[in-house]
């Protein structure tokens, strides 16, 4: 293993291994609050893994997640838990094999708004079969998981996520998904196969969110398509991974930590003016940081630089 590769995964195996104690230490809020942040780490890593090399943004996120949340509460007293989530994935993995084969033809604004529909679309589905189908407008779930589990299992998902990121993007597929997000003509015309690079990388974060969704499920007693299919989720994952930046592997984690919290506060204390306070967040981070906190740093650091000497005699 070369030593670039070997460094970061040794300082994040030591992360691991400090958080994986947290359990033992915290108390019930604590633990609930470590979840969240959990959860929106591996969803806004997710979103990068995808959306920060080929700059196609996507809304997408909550309807894998509310995918993998409504497996559970189907098969989750019918099958064992691998199983389960083993079913979750592959629902999530067809789910997005077919979309992205779909849209990803798609560009720009387009892409966005067809992003956000999906999500919308796939919500009242499911709300028409529970209704029509079932008889119902939700379902229970009932499992023999705990907090600590549930929080442990996140975290494991969030170390294979970042491993499966930081191969990425020191493979053939990543350079050809960095081309793409530069410029997708000159991508195809260097040989590339642009839609099955693009439909690939769709397809594995949307397994990651989808395990996200099918992870956090029984921590809810009574799911329905309103909180499965939360459309504030997708914006609020978005938000956190341009708060901290795409450009690098720990960006997103800049944005969760942070953002986290203050939802948590806002959601709190201000619940009827949640979604104005929400929007008016977004639209500051747009305007004063559009390439995160991982943008700024790099570009302090550039100011901070000396010039060189063909830089000052060219000046």
């Amino acid at each position: 293993m070369n030593a670039p590769l070997r460094i970061p995964l040794i300082v994040s195996a030591a992360m691991l291994a400090v958080l994986a104690g947290v359990p033992l230490v915290a108390d019930g809020y604590g633990l609930s609050l470590a979840i969240n942040i959990l959860n929106y780490a591996v969803l806004a890593t997710a979103w990068a893994m995808f959306s920060g090399p080929t700059r196609y943004v996507s809304l997408a996120t909550v309807a894998f997640f509310g995918i993998g949340a409504y497996t559970v509460a189907v098969l989750g007293e019918a099958l064992p838990w691998p199983a389960v989530l083993a079913a979750a994935a592959l629902v999530g993995l067809v789910v997005a094999i077919v979309v992205g084969l779909s849209t990803l033809r798609l560009a720009g604004v387009y892409f966005v708004i067809f992003t956000f529909g999906l999500t919308e679309l796939i919500r009242q589905l499911v709300t028409w079969y529970e209704v029509n189908v079932s008889n119902s407008i939700g379902r229970y779930v009932f499992l023999d998981i705990s907090q600590e589990q549930i929080y442990w299992q996140l975290l494991a998902l969030g170390a294979v996520l970042f491993l499966a990121t930081l191969l990425l993007g020191r493979s053939r597929l990543g350079f050809a998904l960095r081309i793409i997000g530069a410029d997708e003509t000159v991508a195809r015309h260097c040989g590339i196969d642009t839609t099955r690079a693009k439909v690939l990388l769709f397809a594995l974060s949307a397994v990651f969110m989808t395990l996200s969704g099918a992870i956090m499920a029984p921590r809810w007693t009574y799911i329905d398509p309103a909180i499965a299919f939360n459309p504030v989720m997708s914006f609020q994952v978005l938000i956190m991974a341009l708060l901290g930046g795409v450009q690098r592997l720990y960006g997103p984690l800049l944005g969760v930590v942070p953002l986290a919290l203050l939802f948590e506060y806002l959601g709190a204390n201000f619940p009827n003016h949640y979604s104005i306070l929400l929007g008016a967040v977004f639209m500051i981070i747009v305007y004063l940081l559009p390439n995160g906190v991982v943008g700024l740093a790099r570009r302090l650091r550039k100011a901070d630089r000396p010039a060189s000497p063909a830089a000052k005699e060219a000046s």
